[in-house]
């Protein structure tokens, strides 16, 4: 997924979801792009940071960095997923269940949602918790098998991994920065500072 290398500094509005092509019929259907390249247009645009890594290593070297430049290297992070606790335990984060107690929240989520930008997360990430109830800053770590095209595909994939036991809590997080003047679209919606480890693993 060379791609990402490719259009990860470039700024890039929801407007160029399609390719439109002036050589094509009138009525012909517009091209879709590709999955990974609608998603990270979205997700960039609704105001998300993303950091690309190749493997583990990049992986634990952006999170090092995203805790330098934001003076994190000493706070507390809430973590609810022993499995992600156990994956950075070699980066010496300092680790708390209690989320008056962080600074920021490390999670996973369910999946990514191309069609939007959003993030599908639900109660294996933030347990019974409200979004409002966690910290103002998410660093979430994902791997690109987590890209889908829509909410409906992701709901069907959690319906399949989890089989008798679906989990609660399921929503998206879909707003990335301040919302100044919220509009109707925005409304009710949890505002998160967001940044996104996306490690390439097809």
């Amino acid at each position: 997924m060379s791609l990402f290398r490719k259009i990860f500094g470039l700024k890039s509005s929801s407007s160029e979801e399609r390719i439109k092509n002036d050589d094509r019929g009138k009525y012909m259907p517009e091209i879709k792009l590709p999955v990974d390249e609608r998603f990270t247009i979205n997700f960039k645009s609704n105001g998300g940071k993303f950091l690309y890594c190749e493997d583990m290593n990049e992986v634990n070297q952006s999170l090092q960095s995203i805790l330098q430049e934001n003076n994190w290297l000493d706070k507390q992070a809430l973590v609810y997923d022993e499995r992600l606790a156990k994956l950075f335990s070699t980066s010496q984060l300092k680790l708390t269940v209690k989320s008056n107690e962080s600074e920021y929240f490390l999670t996973t989520c369910e999946y990514l949602i191309s069609d939007d930008g959003s993030l599908l997360i639900s109660s294996n990430q933030i347990a019974e918790k409200k979004l409002k109830e966690l910290p103002d800053h998410f660093i979430v770590y994902a791997t690109t098998s987590q890209l889908v095209e829509s909410i409906g595909e992701g709901l069907k994939g959690i319906k399949r991994k989890s089989q008798d036991k679906i989990p609660t809590n399921i929503t998206t997080i879909k707003h990335f920065k301040t919302i100044e003047d919220k509009d109707f679209m925005s409304y009710g919606s949890s505002s998160k500072d967001l940044y996104l480890l996306l490690l390439e693993d097809l």
